[in-house]
Order: C-alpha cells, then structure tokens, then sequence
C-alpha cells in the first residue's frame, strides 16, 4: 500500500498535472468568477514553473554539491550504487538501455579505476507498480562488466523497490563484511538528501558522492529570466518527486 500511494502521490505532486486540471476546470465550470479563478490560477502556475532561473535555484539549492576527486580523504571498501537509471521497457532485450542519470554509472566506474573503492554494489529492483521486467541492478550489473569490472568486484542487490527498502537490504548484505566508514553511497545529486537519510535512519551513515546534476551556474540573461522552458517543468517534476518522497518516508519513519 505505501508502495502505491508513494508513486501516487508523486504523480498527483507534478506541477504539471496541477496546470493541467487548473485549467480544464477553468473550461468545464459554469461560474464566471470560478472559471477566470482556474484560468489565471493555470496561468501564473504555468509562468512560474516554466521560468528556468526559478527552477534552477530550487534545484540547485537542493542538490548536494559534488565532491573533487581530490578532496577525498579516503578509499573505500565498497561503493553503493543505487539504481534509477536504466529504462528495462525500451527496445530489444539484448542490450542495456541508460536514460539521463548515466553519470552514476560513469562517475562509480572512474572512482573504481582510480582505486577509491575496491567493489561495487548495485542496488535497485523494479520501481515500476506493475512491472515484470529484469531487476535494474541485473542490468547495471551486465554493463559494468561489459566496462571491464570482474564479477568478483560486483555485487547484486536486486529485491529492493524504493531507497528506503534498498538502505535495509544493503546493510543486511554489507554488516558482517565491513562497516558503513568503509562503504561510499552514489547516487544523483537530487536523490542524496533522501538516500543518505535513509542509511542514517537503518543505523548504516556512509559518506556519500553526488552525480548526475541537473543544475547549472546562476545566469541572467534575457531567456533564463524571461523565456518561458519545458525544461524548467521536467526540473520542477524531478524537484517534487523528491519534495514528496522525503516528505512521505519522514511520514512513516524512514528517514
């Protein structure tokens, strides 16, 4: 049930749905004053989540900066991988198929070259409700092989459906082989808050390394200001699909 109403409530969350039904009320009521509410109410929701700057702000401020490779003060034991990133539904089944969070997987393969961590373990079922595809963390698997890692550096944690169920299982595969100092957790940077939260919470504090950002460095010019943008929608619908899930799990204690 929690599985539902989570991806739910994430759906309902969407700036855009609100605009949407903002303005087919606007279309389908009868009163006047009501119709012209919905319709400028549609309106300034539209302009305001369109407008790039205000979105890269939010999504800025939001996401957990990245560290240099130099700042790292040490090497570790395992890096957990957590999944998000492959798209199990697209074409053929014969290969692995990387949506926009590739970075994960390229960011966890340079730290693994350089010697950072000595393993990986890629955690991540199906986060689908009515999915029958091949667990995620199969996937990422195949590809990090196919990237040159052995498949004694590689371990499979494919049984979770969320963050929260991928912090309890990956401690209870990690805690009688080394300890959360010698663990580093990788995931995008908007997922972090959420992700490490939810470690801390299973008694499992790792450090962490962001990827993946979908920030940018504050501009001014004309069209970040003023042009309205579908990319500052698709920002805002990954800003509150975070904004709703840790919203959620502090809900029902999991972070």
């Amino acid at each position: 049930m929690f599985f539902f109403l989570s991806k739910t409530l994430g759906f309902l969350a969407r700036p855009l749905f609100a605009i949407c039904l903002s303005l087919l009320l606007a279309l389908l009521l009868r009163s006047k004053r009501w119709k012209k509410g919905f319709l400028l109410m549609g309106i300034v929701m539209l302009l305001f989540f369109s407008n790039e700057f205000i979105a890269n702000e939010v999504m800025g401020a939001w996401e957990i900066r990245p560290t240099p490779f130099s700042a790292m003060k040490k090497d570790y034991a395992f890096g957990i991988l957590l999944c998000g990133v492959a798209k199990t539904e697209v074409g053929p089944p014969d290969r692995v198929y990387i949506g926009s969070g590739a970075d994960r997987i390229n960011h966890t393969m340079q730290l693994y070259k350089m010697g950072r961590i000595r393993k990986i373990l890629v955690s991540g079922g199906s986060g689908q409700l009515n999915s029958k595809s091949k667990p995620e963390a199969n996937e990422i698997a195949s590809l990090l092989r196919l990237m040159g890692v052995p498949r004694k550096d590689i371990l499979i944690e494919n049984a979770s459906r969320n963050t929260h169920e991928s912090a309890v299982a990956v401690k209870e595969m990690l805690q009688a082989r080394t300890t959360p100092q010698e663990c580093l957790l990788i995931t995008s940077a908007n997922h972090l808050r959420r992700s490490a939260a939810c470690f801390r919470k299973e008694g499992w504090p790792t450090d962490s390394f962001s990827t993946d950002f979908f920030s940018h460095p504050r501009k001014f010019s004309f069209d970040v200001l003023l042009v309205p943008k579908l990319e500052a929608l698709s920002l805002w619908h990954l800003i509150t699909k975070e904004f709703v899930g840790y919203g959620v799990y502090w809900v029902v204690g999991y972070v």
